[in-house]
């Protein structure tokens, strides 16, 4: 007989060491695969709060004295770092999380290119001179850091969304409190210490387990400049009002409900291939998974069978399992949630085309497991439409023309990204140009910007006016001041009533 190992206990992160807290409460850490508790992590009380909050308030002043060239070296450093460690990250990840290794791999490359964006940092904080903009007076601007950063992040991406965080914030001088998921918090545990290894003094960056009581906190914190959050819309709604009304800067990104148009003149098994790649990966537990697929014209009748094909070939299992193709959801609540949507598209009258209920794994039959599933003619009423699954769901809705497709993006009350398989040049740049989301690809399923541009989506998508990473991050984690400077040569001004112009 086997005996079960007992749960590790975690810890939180602050002034550069584990600090185990000052409450009493835990939250059990899953391996969905198996539905058993691997870990215990510790949910922070308002005192751990202060207690991350004050390290990090202490650290800000010399942190944000320190040379941009210093500052660049510490993430040079942390790079390196990241990239010997990948293979640790994709396991950590893989047993918290339920992905597969190798898609939990590709969490530290996306990350990789905004650590190496803050190693631009000299370059991205470069203010703008205008010189002789008066007599004797030129005029000059800078970006200063804001104080105090907290981030709060899904469990979807334990490491990424950190990533695409707290480098953009250190770079501009600030210090930063991370909100992990404590569905899945033991990667930005990593994260700190290797941060440590990389030269960052202690304080700059802690790491703060917890619930929601742990993020009212941080919301109401008068010692918080900015908060960047990352979740669903209700959520992401409640992240900006509280922190706003607190008077601090938010970004707030939430939920999706992400299109792919599928033009009759599209390569049907590149169409296929994009779209089960897009909707399962991560078993579909992405913001920017493709979950709808507007079919147009014909284009039905071809696509539902080669996806049918492709999902049905897929291997659900473990994601220490290197044949896995599809993982399991991160909880007992997930798989819940979504099988029970999966029958309510079915009562409403969707056709169900591959059922991923009731799927056997030997030997997890605890696992927290939803196959790939297919639903076709679904209609913009239905739930299974309206709703965010946040699963290995994929929902295919027949229309007749491009401006019908534009007219359902339109109308979803989500913006984060949409995309376009064509090869109508025409087409494709009418849809650039309408569509209404904040990313749109073109022959490419999950537009997802590179680093040196900025993820971010419209309408119930996102909170606040900038999106993550690249130019508007830095902007966000930034406050401008202009300089109006004069010096006097040989003649002085004197005592003048007017408006100063920019003519005297």
């Amino acid at each position: 007989m086997s005996i079960m190992a007992e749960p590790r206990t975690l810890t939180h992160w602050i002034s550069g060491a584990a600090y185990a807290g000052a409450g009493k409460r835990y939250g059990d850490v899953y391996d969905p695969a198996t539905g058993r508790v691997g870990a215990l992590v510790p949910l922070a009380e308002r005192e751990d709060v202060e207690r991350a909050v004050d390290a990090a308030s202490r650290a800000f002043p010399e942190w944000s004295r320190t040379s941009l060239g210093k500052r660049s070296e510490v993430f040079f450093a942390f790079r390196e770092l990241l990239k010997a460690h990948a293979d640790e990250f994709s396991h950590i990840i893989s047993a918290e999380h339920g992905k597969p290794v190798s898609d939990a791999g590709g969490e530290i490359a996306r990350g990789l290119e905004i650590v190496e964006l803050a190693c631009s940092l000299p370059l991205m904080l470069k203010g703008e001179f205008s010189e002789q903009v008066s007599r004797n007076v030129d005029v000059y601007s800078m970006h200063q850091p804001l104080g105090v950063c907290a981030g709060i992040t899904p469990f979807n991406f334990p490491a990424m969304v950190p990533l695409w965080m707290f480098p953009v914030a250190l770079a501009c001088g600030n210090t930063f409190v991370l909100k992990p998921s404590e569905r899945d918090p033991s990667a930005s545990l990593l994260l700190a210490q290797l941060l440590r290894e990389a030269g960052l003094p202690d304080g700059v960056f802690n790491v703060l387990h917890g619930d929601k009581a742990a993020v009212d906190a941080l919301l109401d914190h008068p010692g918080v400049a900015a908060v960047s959050f990352v979740g669903s819309t209700p959520i992401a709604k409640y992240v900006y009002g509280r922190a706003a009304a607190a008077g601090k800067r938010v970004q707030a990104l939430g939920g999706a409900k992400n299109h792919l148009v599928a033009m009759p003149d599209a390569d049907l098994d590149a169409v296929a291939d994009a779209l089960t790649s897009a909707a399962l990966g991560s078993t579909g537990q992405r913001c920017m998974a493709i979950s709808v697929a507007l079919a147009v014209g014909d284009m039905g009748d071809r696509l539902v069978p080669a996806l049918r094909e492709r999902m049905s070939r897929l291997k659900v299992g473990p994601g220490s399992d290197s044949g896995s193709e599809v993982g399991p959801l991160v909880s007992k609540d997930a798989k819940a949630r979504v099988e029970s949507l999966i029958g309510q598209g079915v009562r409403e009258g969707a056709q169900l085309v591959l059922d991923g209920r009731g799927v056997s794994v030997p030997g997890h039959a605890d696992g927290f497991f939803v196959g790939p599933t297919l639903f076709d003619r679904v209609g913009a009423e239905m739930e299974i439409y309206r709703q965010e699954i946040f699963g290995p769901v994929l929902v295919v809705m027949r229309v007749n023309s491009l401006d019908e497709a534009l007219d359902i993006v339109e109308r979803n009350p989500y913006g984060n990204g949409c995309s376009i398989f064509t090869t109508d040049g025409a087409a494709a740049r009418r849809f650039e140009r309408h569509a209404s989301a904040g990313m749109v690809g073109i022959n490419v399923p999950i537009p997802v910007p590179v680093g040196s541009y900025s993820f971010g989506g419209w309408k119930a998508s996102l909170f606040g006016d900038q999106h993550i990473y690249g130019p508007e991050g830095f902007r966000f984690y930034t406050r401008s001041k202009v300089v109006t400077s004069r010096w006097h040569e040989v003649d002085r001004v004197g005592v003048n009533l007017r408006f100063p112009g920019g003519h005297s």
